[in-house]
């Protein structure tokens, strides 16, 4: 643990720099984040329409793990960004992620191209599913296969 610590200590002149940093911070549905700009970058909006959201992506190499294909995270944010994306609606509060199950079928690589279609499931007040499918365009094989329970607070009638 001490080896850890000694690893992670910055230097005076590094901590100084760190200091000077400005991070504005995030407003969530007005801009996107770091996270998402890195997580999402490039992906193709190609239909939409009420309940279903179908993308195109191409896997860019910072997504890549030391296996050669792409993270069982990325995958994760994909499947949380897209099934999102479905239930936004402008001016209304923010969905909040309350479960995901991810299947995890087959592996795709630097460059490959994936389609990724996102179908509403359903509604009971206000919880809501969606299924969210990641496929290689070229082969058909289904990459990952992932199910999104929001949460969506209801506006207030006062």
């Amino acid at each position: 643990m001490e080896k850890t610590k000694e690893l992670l200590k910055l230097t005076v002149d590094e901590s100084r720099i760190v200091s000077q940093l400005n991070v504005p911070p995030h407003r969530p549905n007005l801009e996107s984040s770091f996270y998402e700009e890195f997580s999402i970058k490039g992906i193709r909006v190609d239909r939409v329409e009420p309940g279903l959201i179908t993308c195109t992506f191409k896997v860019p190499a910072r997504l890549i793990d030391r296996n050669g294909y792409l993270s069982s995270g990325a995958i994760a944010t994909l499947v949380d960004e897209i099934g999102a994306a479905l239930m936004f609606a402008v001016g209304s509060p923010m969905d909040v992620s309350v479960d995901m199950s991810i299947s995890y079928l087959s592996n795709a690589k630097a460059e490959d191209e994936l389609e990724i279609t996102s179908k509403f499931l359903g509604q009971k007040g206000g919880y809501y599913g969606t299924l969210v499918l990641l496929k290689n365009k070229a082969t058909g094989e289904i990459v990952a296969e992932g199910r999104h329970s929001l949460f969506k607070k209801h506006a207030s009638k006062l």
